[in-house]
C-alpha cells in the first residue's frame, strides 16, 4: 500500500510538471487595451499575439494570468508566471528585479482632459489633481517630476478616465492609444505628451535562455511588421 502510494504520489508530480512544462504562462493586467483586454471572455491584444508568438517558437502552450499591474513583477520573480507583458517600461528600478526584451513598440504618455479644460501642456500640471493607473510609468512620472500634482493612483485606467467625467480630478496622464479609445466628445487628447517611452517584455533576472528567444521573436515581427498590424487589428476590436 506504502508502495503504492508513493508511486501515486510520484506519478502526479512528474504529470505536473509535464503540464507546466508545455505551456509559457504570461502574467498581465487585462485593462490597457489594445496591448490586452477582454472580449468575449477571453483576453487578447497586441502583447498577446507576441506572447503566443513566442511560445509558438518554442512549441508551447500560451497560459494568460490577468493580475493587478504592481503585481506582475512578483509574479515573475517567484516563477509563478514565466514572462510579464503589459505595456511595461524599462525604469532602473525595474531592471533591479528582473531582465528586460528589446523594446517591442514606442508610445507616448499624453494629457487627457475635458474639451473646455485651460490645460494646454505638461507645464500646466501644477497644483491640480491627476488621475493615473498605479504602478505605470505615468505614476512613476508625475511622482518623480512633478511634485506639486495631487496624483490619484486607480488600478484601472477605466477608473482614471471616470474621476475625471466625475470631476475629481482636472486631467488623466495615460498611454496614448487606449487613451485614444477611452475618450468620447467631452474629453480630448492634448498634442504635448508628459513623456515618450516604450514597452518590454519582463523574465526573471538571469532566465537568459528564454530571453534570446523573446528577443528574436520580437525582431522578426518587428521586421515582418507585424507588430503594426497586430495594433492596427486590435484598435479595430
Amino acid at each position: 500500500m506504502k508502495k503504492y502510494l508513493i508511486l501515486v504520489i510520484v506519478a502526479l508530480l512528474v504529470t505536473g510538471c509535464s503540464n507546466r512544462d508545455d505551456k509559457l504562462i504570461m502574467a498581465t493586467e487585462a485593462a490597457f487595451a489594445p496591448y490586452e483586454y477582454y472580449s468575449n471572455g477571453e483576453i487578447k491584444g497586441v502583447d498577446v499575439d507576441i506572447m503566443k508568438a513566442v511560445a509558438k517558437k518554442m512549441n508551447k502552450e500560451l497560459k494568460v494570468k490577468d493580475v493587478a499591474f504592481d503585481s506582475i513583477i512578483a509574479e515573475v520573480k517567484t516563477h509563478k508566471s514565466d514572462v510579464g507583458a503589459a505595456g511595461i517600461s524599462y525604469t532602473e528600478e525595474r531592471a533591479k528585479q528582473v531582465d528586460f526584451s528589446i523594446p517591442y513598440v514606442e508610445s507616448k504618455q499624453v494629457i487627457v482632459v475635458k474639451k473646455n479644460s485651460k490645460i494646454t501642456g505638461p507645464e500646466d500640471l501644477k497644483n491640480i489633481k491627476v488621475a493615473v493607473q498605479l504602478g505605470t510609468v505615468a505614476d512613476s512620472v508625475l511622482s518623480d517630476e512633478y511634485e506639486s500634482v495631487q496624483l490619484v493612483r486607480e488600478k484601472k485606467f477605466m477608473a482614471a478616465i471616470q474621476d475625471l467625467k466625475d470631476n475629481k480630478v482636472t486631467a488623466v496622464v495615460m498611454d496614448e492609444l487606449p487613451a485614444s479609445r477611452l475618450i468620447d466628445n467631452n474629453l480630448k487628447i492634448l498634442e504635448k505628451a508628459v513623456t515618450v517611452d516604450s514597452y518590454s517584455v519582463i523574465v526573471d533576472k538571469g532566465n537568459t535562455e528564454l530571453l534570446e528567444i523573446i528577443n528574436g521573436v520580437i525582431q522578426e515581427l518587428k521586421d515582418e511588421g507585424e507588430i503594426d498590424r497586430y495594433l492596427l487589428k486590435h484598435i479595430g476590436e
